[in-house]
């Protein structure tokens, strides 16, 4: 072939390469579908389950915030620039980034429109229907990173957790869940950023009527006495944000909830807040959760 159309074909090749990697993609957001001119080469991540999940992915933002008060997503983002906190985006740091991207989610959502003065925001946040969403974010991410066989890897590894989980709390009667804050107690229900306890895994509340807010309703050792569940499933907030307050088992160790059918079984489970409470659902944070969860009602019969 001669030089001239070898020179030729590689410029065509180029272009039609580049053309492709233009073509517009649409992603699922909490706000509904929207569209970017191409996939992104810096993506600057403002929330944490996003992280969890792009690092999953095996792709690594070109920002994030910092600290991200989970530990194992430490060895995926040593050396990446931080970019502010969950609440107080760095702005300049973001900038001088030059994002194609930039994720918020849950804490940083609020910045948003200030947030889109630099790069194009999408707002990723993780709903009451924490698994449901988190299959969705990693659809999303993978369509925004290219990374499709690795996601089908992992949307494989949660739906397999599930159905073991379901199974295993099929003859295990009713559940409610607690999060402690200090001495402070909250219960949340099926519509909760908890619920999903109740609807992935078809369990039974143990309380039917629990007022749903983000928050949880706020109760006493008595209710919990009250409602005598058959199994009793913890989430430690204190530990989770580091606020060095009391822990739920010191919370906790007292007779009214000793004297629960819960605890009396065994049944009393501690989920880890980092997985639950500040990376929900993030792809890595739903398997651990699943595994934690697997592993408590193993040991517990």
């Amino acid at each position: 072939m001669p030089l001239r159309f070898l020179r030729y074909f590689s410029a065509f090749a180029m272009i039609s390469a580049t053309g492709a990697l233009a073509d517009p993609i649409t992603i699922e957001t909490a706000t509904g579908p929207v569209t970017l001119p191409g996939q992104p080469e810096n993506i600057v991540a403002l929330d944490v389950a996003a992280i969890d999940t792009m690092t999953a992915l095996g792709v690594a933002p070109k920002g994030v915030i910092s600290p991200l008060f989970v530990s194992y997503l430490d060895a995926a983002t040593k050396g990446i620039p931080a970019v502010g906190s969950l609440f107080e985006p760095d702005f300049e740091a973001i900038a001088a980034l030059t994002p194609d991207l930039i994720v918020v989610g849950g804490r940083s959502v609020a910045m948003a429109d200030a947030l889109s003065a630099i790069a194009p925001v999408v707002d990723m946040t993780i709903g009451t229907d924490m698994i449901a969403d988190g299959l969705s974010r990693l659809e999303a991410y993978a369509t925004l990173t290219g990374t499709e066989e690795v996601a089908d890897t992992l949307r494989q590894a949660i739906s397999d957790r599930i159905g073991r989980a379901r199974d295993m709390v099929a003859d295990r009667g009713n559940v409610l869940i607690l999060m402690t804050n200090g001495p402070k107690l909250s219960v949340f229900g099926r519509d909760s950023r908890f619920g999903w306890l109740h609807t992935a895994l078809n369990w039974p509340q143990a309380v039917d009527t629990i007022a749903e807010s983000r928050h949880g309703e706020a109760v006493t050792f008595e209710y919990i006495a009250a409602a005598d569940p058959d199994t009793l499933i913890v989430i430690d907030r204190g530990q989770a944000v580091g606020e060095g307050s009391e822990n739920a088992r010191a919370t906790l160790d007292n007779d009214l909830i000793h004297g629960t059918r819960a605890s009396q079984a065994g049944s009393v489970i501690y989920l880890s807040p980092a997985e639950t409470y500040i990376a929900a659902g993030g792809a890595q944070a739903i398997i651990r959760t699943l595994d934690d969860l697997i592993a408590a009602l193993t040991e517990a019969g």
